[in-house]
Parts: C-alpha cells; structure tokens; sequence
C-alpha cells in the first residue's frame, strides 16, 4: 500500500471514529499532495510523497517558533499537535551514529576530501536519508567532517 493510500484509508477511519483533529490533518496532507501533482503534473511516488510531508513538518516548526516568539502559545500548541500527526507517517527517524556512519560511507564513495566537494557528498547522503533525518543536521556534519 502507498502512503497515499494510507492516508486515504486513514481518513475514512477517522471519518467513522469522529476524531475531527486528526481527520482535519490527514486532510492537509491529503491537499498538499494533490496540489502538487496538480502543479508538476505527475503522479507522486512515496519518496516524493515523503517529500511533501517533510516540508509540511517543516513549516509546522517555523511555525512554532515565529508563534512562541510572538507570545502565542496557543497557535503554538495547535502547530506541534499537526506536527505530531504528520510525523507518524514519516519513517523512523536516524540516530546521529547512524548518521555519521552514512556520512563516512558518501564521503569515501565520491572520494570528496574538501568543501568545494559537499554537493556530491549531500547528493549521495540525500537519497539514504530521505524522510529519516533532517537534510540540516547531515549538511552541518558532511561540512565539519570535510572542513577539519
């Protein structure tokens, strides 16, 4: 089953269980993949489905902080409850040896031994990690580790 499918299946339940938060949600995600198709003119894949969620999640934190630095705690808390529900769609996040372990693995793979080189090394990370890290924390370790 794709993870469109999923939350399809997903909504219907929430629908037959009245749970109007997470069905309200399921349905923003639902309506971000579709505008995206609609936009590119394809049909999305899971990775690119991943994708879309992870950006979701994104702005969900920014949310968050540009709310809790405004005082608005409750706009805040409503943002981290969406949060909650996307993240349970996105696979299980890496730990941080683990991602040191695939940063060592891209680095020697693309023969990378400067930072003019942290494209490919993000590339090549990029693709193992897709949904399981934040592509921030990797970029950070990829340039300390080419950096030093």
């Amino acid at each position: 089953m794709t993870l469109k499918q999923q939350l399809t299946e997903d909504m219907k339940t929430a629908m037959r269980a009245g749970d109007k938060h997470q069905l309200g949600v399921i349905r923003l995600m639902l309506a971000a993949i579709k505008q995206r198709e609609v936009d590119e003119r394809v049909e999305l894949d899971d990775l690119q489905t991943l994708a879309t969620l992870e950006k979701m999640l994104k702005q969900r934190r920014d949310s968050v902080s540009q709310f809790e630095a405004a005082g608005r705690e409750d706009l805040a808390a409503i943002e981290r409850a969406e949060m909650t529900v996307i993240d349970t769609y996105l696979p299980a996040k890496l730990d941080e040896a683990e991602i040191d372990i695939l940063v060592s693995a891209a680095i020697s793979e693309t023969g990378a031994s400067s930072p003019r080189d942290m494209g490919k090394v993000v590339a090549a990370v990029k693709a193992k990690v897709a949904g399981r890290a934040d592509m921030a924390v990797v970029s950070s370790k990829i340039k300390a580790r080419l950096a030093g």
